[in-house]
């Protein structure tokens, strides 16, 4: 089972937040879920990475993958099992990351979501 996240790019009551995730997370690697799509941007994103990161040490099975937006960076790569590029080349680049986000819900088979409001790309 693939997962990918969903979530703004500011946390509030980041410790809730993170339990939320680990109690999700967990139930999801217990249903099965091996491969966890991460965007690497924003508050959301990076608490994910964390939780799953601990939870790695309990379950080694679970893959860690970070989707990037753009081929030419110098995303710190660390802490993942490996990165994928979707196919953007022919996506203007400021509309890179909401493309990638795309095709990140479109690979899933669950999305957890941290969405508190309409505005902004969680929301989409």
């Amino acid at each position: 089972m693939n997962v990918t996240f969903c979530g703004h790019a500011q946390v509030v009551q980041t410790k809730q937040v993170e339990e939320w995730l680990y109690t999700t997370t967990q139930g999801l690697i217990e249903q099965g879920a091996t491969t966890f799509y991460l965007g690497g941007y924003g508050a959301f994103d990076n608490l994910a990475a964390s939780v799953l990161r601990a939870q790695k040490r309990r379950y080694p099975q679970v893959e860690l993958i970070l989707v990037l937006a753009y081929l030419e960076t110098a995303k710190d790569i660390s802490g993942y099992d490996s990165t994928v590029y979707p196919p953007l080349e022919s996506v203007p680049r400021r509309f890179a990351i909401s493309h990638r986000n795309r095709w990140m819900v479109d690979a899933a088979d669950a999305v957890v979501a941290y969405v508190l409001h309409d505005g902004g790309g969680a929301a989409q």
